[in-house]
């Protein structure tokens, strides 16, 4: 070998040479066979003519070297020299030689072949789809043509617009609301008061505006609400109201007479606010639409003629019984009561006490602006707390009564002092009294609250019989009918534990207004007969 040629081939890199792996220990141990087999491979006429070519290549600026070598150890002709013979060869690694360790110092970019240990060390980038819209998420494809579709066979006769009338299908069929939104729907939409909707305005409301991918609560929010408005009120559902009492099959006898269509209407709208509107300040927000009962109540009466068997918001007994009530404690028809006549609710049932506590508007304001009267309003708030004590807005009302300080505990000396009248009542109608000391040992493991020295607001949601408290305190009528419960009452309660307590009073109310009708006409104006107590059959 060329002297030349033996000079290069010491400064030749190690690393490039497909030498077979030998452990370090084994180097140390043994360094003389080993230099003794290296040398013997240089020596070797194809290493020699191997390793000139590489030097020639790396000197004249060719291909890098690792590619070389890796096109000359692929090629047949261009395979290293082996020291051993034909057939005698162990058989290679099946490690791949792009994950050896050789290879990897001079890879600068990450490879999928490498160490599982490196892929976990390098972040992950995921991409995580747009998930808000500021106008709205659009429509996927198939639901927007589908629309389209069905929106095309509507106006393909009336390429002029619909009218009001003419607009109940493609809200029932199209936009998937109640029959009953199709006014407010098309107000919406028809925003000049042209009288017609086209279908390109049809389509520009409901697809364009992403309307069609919205749920059905965040649909009627936004076509009831007022422009620039955050919420809804009272007057916002007075369209709907009045467009169910005109087309329902179960109120159209109200249609001779518009003084109690508007009365049902109002008390629909009361009785949506007092349970959907928990912040009481009579702007309903989207949040407690949604967390209210109230869309699947307007699809129920949407699809039931029966109002009646519509017990959530629009039941027309119910509304019979709350009118009626009132009236009958109105004797001079001015639709104001004051205390006098609300002391009568109920057969006397109530304390004064407790109607002093309702008057000074404690647990609600008033909306009536006579001072000292209460409105219609107020009174459809106080009768649904008084008859159903088990709902949480009865509970927020009466609780506010007792907590006397407003510190938001019910403590011992405040129960006391409601209960005193109690048993002054109790004394004088010849009844057994009940000492306070054992009535509150009744009422803490009633509710069994976490401080028995005084009883919170979550004390009383948490416990079935909180409602009973309020009527040992107050109701004395209701306290003696809880103490000598009636087995018929209380098996009916099993048989429809779906009914709250004040469908089931409505019912029995309402079977005792309509027989007392029938018996003589005359007699609704008469208080002697609205005050005689008079327990129902049913």
């Amino acid at each position: 070998m060329d002297v030349d040629v033996a000079m290069d081939v010491t400064s030749v890199d190690i690393e490039l040479l497909q030498l077979p792996e030998v452990p370090p220990f084994a180097v140390d141990s043994t360094p003389l066979p080993v230099n003794d087999l290296f040398s013997q491979w240089l020596s070797l006429p194809d290493t020699n003519r191997l390793v000139k070519t590489l030097l020639s290549d790396d000197k004249a600026g060719a291909a890098p070297i690792s590619g070389s070598l890796m096109n000359a150890t692929a090629s047949p002709t261009n395979s290293l020299p082996s020291m051993f013979k034909t057939g005698n060869a162990p058989p290679l690694s099946p490690r791949s030689m792009s994950g050896s360790p050789r290879f990897m110092k001079l890879r600068s970019g990450p490879s999928s072949l490498g160490s599982p240990l490196k892929i976990v060390s390098e972040p992950v980038h995921e991409v995580i789809p747009k998930f808000y819209f500021k106008d709205g998420q659009p429509a996927p494809k198939e639901l927007k043509e589908q629309c389209l579709c069905m929106i095309d066979q509507v106006f393909q006769d009336r390429m002029e617009g619909l009218r009001v009338k003419e607009l109940k299908t493609v809200t029932k069929e199209i936009s998937k609301l109640p029959s009953f939104f199709s006014e407010a729907l098309f107000k919406k939409i028809d925003v000049n008061s042209t009288g017609t909707v086209t279908r390109n305005a049809f389509i520009n409301y409901w697809v364009t505006n992403h309307m069609l991918t919205m749920d059905t609560a965040t649909q009627i929010y936004y076509i009831l609400k007022q422009p620039n408005c955050n919420y809804l009120t009272q007057s916002d559902f007075k369209p709907v109201l009045r467009e169910l009492l005109i087309t329902h099959p179960g109120l159209e006898f109200l249609q001779s007479t518009p003084e109690f269509q508007e009365r049902y209407a109002e008390t629909v709208i009361y009785r949506i606010f007092y349970y959907i509107n928990r912040a009481g300040n009579g702007h309903l927000t989207l949040r407690e639409l949604k967390r209210g009962d109230l869309i699947a109540a307007m699809q129920h009466v949407d699809e039931e003629e029966d109002i009646n068997k519509v017990l959530r918001f629009f039941c027309y007994e119910h509304f019979y019984v709350i009118y009626c009530k009132f009236w009958e404690l109105d004797t001079d028809h001015d639709f104001l009561i004051d205390k006098e006549n609300l002391i009568r609710y109920g057969n006397h049932g109530l304390t004064y006490r407790i109607v002093d506590r309702i008057f000074s508007q404690v647990p609600r304001k008033f909306t009536c602006k006579v001072e000292g009267k209460m409105g219609y309003e107020d009174f459809v708030y106080f009768m649904l707390s008084e008859e159903d004590k088990s709902s949480e807005p009865s509970l927020e009302y009466w609780f506010k009564c007792i907590d006397l300080d407003g510190n938001g505990v019910m403590t011992p000396n405040e129960m006391r002092f409601f209960y005193e009248e109690q048993l002054h009542r109790m004394e004088c109608m010849a009844q057994e009294p009940v000492l306070f000391e054992d009535i509150l040992c009744q009422i803490i493991d009633m509710i069994g609250p976490e401080n028995q020295t005084y009883i919170t607001l979550q004390d009383l949601k948490g416990c079935r019989l909180s409602g009973s408290v309020f009527n040992i305190l107050f109701n004395l009528n209701k306290f003696i009918a809880f103490e000598s419960r009636d087995p018929f009452l209380i098996r009916q309660e099993r048989e429809n534990p779906t009914l709250t307590e004040w469908d089931r009073f409505a019912h029995r109310e309402y079977i005792r207004l309509s027989m007392e009708e029938d018996c003589d006409d005359a007699s609704n104006g008469s208080g002697d007969v609205w005050d005689e107590p008079h327990e129902s059959p049913f």
